[in-house]
């Protein structure tokens, strides 16, 4: 194998200088900058249920923290705080969000219309930031199905019970009514065969 042109090393020693260079200041820097951790991604929920979107960072001083919602009816800013601070709430979510210093955020009874992607975004005082998804989905429970159901089974269970009430009383009547005809036509036969008896 014949040794590369001494121009060619040059290049490619400096390449390798500069991949190492940035390389290491990639690792500086991720760790003095912002990590993020979610310990649950996908949440289900039902309508009327507190959800808590839970996460956890780290960073070197006070970090802006910032969540925003997105889903098919559009992208909105939740809230954003600094941990010790008062939080700025939207309008859309006033009195439905509770957050906390480690940067979780609590939703009051949500809704159907609340599933979606939550972003939460942590920054850096220096500008070094992290961002991580959840996915929030929220259904219907079907009670007023689950009530017609119910209601519908009972009403059915009740007209059984009267229908078999109906027939047990018809049967009865049948049987007295039958028992009497019997009761007659023996008697009928009877006097027939004592006129023939007084006839002969």
């Amino acid at each position: 194998m014949r040794p590369l042109p001494s121009g060619r090393r040059k290049t490619r020693g400096i390449s390798l200088g500069l991949f190492a260079l940035c390389l290491a200041a990639a690792c500086c820097l991720q760790s003095q900058g912002v990590s993020l951790y979610i310990p649950q991604a996908t949440i289900n929920a039902t309508v009327k249920e507190d959800i808590l979107l839970s996460v956890e960072y780290s960073c070197h001083g006070v970090p802006t923290i910032e969540w925003t919602y997105s889903s098919n009816w559009g992208t909105q800013k939740i809230v954003e705080w600094k941990p010790g601070t008062q939080a700025n709430i939207s309008q859309s979510h006033k009195d439905r969000v509770c957050t906390f210093d480690n940067g979780s955020i609590q939703l009051f009874s949500v809704g159907v219309r609340d599933s979606g992607y939550y972003v939460i975004t942590v920054t850096e005082r220096l500008g070094s930031s992290q961002f991580g998804t959840i996915v929030l989905h929220v259904s219907e429970i079907l009670y007023e199905d689950l009530h017609f159901v119910a209601v519908l089974l009972a009403f059915l269970a009740a007209v059984a019970a009267v229908l078999i009430s109906l027939m047990w009383v018809c049967n009865k009547c049948a049987y007295k009514f039958q028992r009497k005809r019997r009761h007659k036509l023996k008697e009928s036969t009877t006097e027939e065969i004592e006129l023939e008896d007084v006839e002969c």
